[in-house]
């Protein structure tokens, strides 16, 4: 006896299917309303969590804060200033009591304190003059650029002018040359033979070609007249810029020239005072070692068994004969010349 399985009927089927669907219908639902409940009590406690403001002690919701555009602070300019190297006053006051001393000659001891004052006054010259930069290679470059522009405006005005000359030049030979041909055309009526009829025909047709060349060449005229016009009109332009920042460039250099000028007149005239004490060789090599140098220092003090231009070591018996201040040492690797640390501190700025 073989087994008989039975099939399932089509309602029956049916009936399963739609229970599954139902199902499946009722986790969306539930599913979906679910997240809206959180959603909504996600948003329910972003508005019940409150800031309060610093000018208004009302809250303020989270919402509202990241609408809000952060502001960058402003940067506050702060203004140039110079950086101070050495105490003027203190300076002054050194050369004072050097020139003070009754003797004829000065020791190389005050000689060195004198240039080493001098030293100072020129750095701190050097540091005003860095606070300009290249300000006053700018503005005599723009000054060179303005000039050139104008003299050109100068040239190309002239051409155009000597065009416009050469077009009524023409023009009257256009003139002239009708007139011509209406005295030929009248003797042509009063000709006696043929020889003279075709000798006046061939003169009213030279006429003709000449009035033709002429208007060719005004044509030409009045176009290079419109080129010139043209390169008259930017040039006119880049000379009005030019003009502009020559003016905000040469206001910047006189401003900075204003705020520096006193003090620099000032240093300047104590740096004669120390001129007068040292003698003309020392300031010859003076100036000679300061050319060369990169940073300008020409005598520079022992600081740590080294010089303080090339920092290379200095060996203790040199040093012992910088320290009695009998004669003047310059550094064997840099060619500075060499003063005792006691100088220094002497001139350096209290703190």
């Amino acid at each position: 006896m073989s087994k008989t399985t039975k099939k399932p009927t089509k309602t029956a089927t049916k009936s399963k299917t739609v229970e599954k669907v139902k199902s499946a219908s009722k986790k969306v639902v539930t599913n979906a309303a679910t997240k809206h409940s959180a959603k909504k009590s996600v948003s329910k406690t972003v508005k019940e969590v409150p800031k309060l403001d610093k000018n208004n002690s009302s809250p303020v919701s989270l919402s509202k804060l990241g609408k809000a555009k952060i502001r960058p602070k402003s940067e506050k300019e702060t203004p140039r200033k110079i950086e101070k190297i050495v105490d003027i006053g203190q300076l002054e006051k050194k050369l004072a009591d050097i020139m003070a001393l009754d003797h004829t000659e000065f020791t190389v001891e005050e000689k060195l304190k004198a240039l080493y004052v001098l030293q100072q006054i020129d750095s701190n010259i050097d540091k005003i003059r860095t606070v300009r930069g290249e300000l006053p290679m700018e503005v005599t470059d723009l000054e060179d650029e303005v000039a050139g522009l104008e003299t050109r405006l100068s040239h190309i005005n002239a051409e155009i002018a000597e065009t416009q000359e050469l077009i009524s030049k023409k023009k009257q030979a256009i003139k002239d040359s009708k007139d011509q041909i209406k005295k030929y055309e009248t003797q042509q009526n009063k000709v006696k033979n043929n020889r003279e009829y075709e000798s006046l025909t061939k003169e009213v047709e030279f006429q003709n070609l000449e009035i033709q060349l002429s208007e060719k060449r005004i044509k030409e005229f009045t176009t290079e007249i419109k080129n010139k016009e043209g390169n008259l009109e930017i040039t006119q332009n880049n000379l009005e810029d030019k003009k502009k920042v020559l003016k905000t460039k040469r206001a910047e250099l006189d401003s900075i020239i204003a705020e520096t000028e006193k003090e620099e007149t000032h240093l300047e005239k104590i740096s004669q005072k120390a001129r007068a004490i040292a003698d003309e060789r020392l300031l010859s090599a003076y100036q000679r070692v300061r050319s060369n140098a990169r940073n300008g220092l020409a005598v520079v003090a022992v600081q740590r068994d080294a010089c303080g231009g090339c920092f290379n070591k200095i060996p203790p018996q040199r040093q012992l004969e910088i320290r009695q201040h009998k004669k003047v040492i310059v550094c064997e690797h840099c060619g500075r010349i060499l003063v005792d640390s006691s100088i220094e501190e002497e001139n350096s700025v209290p703190a």
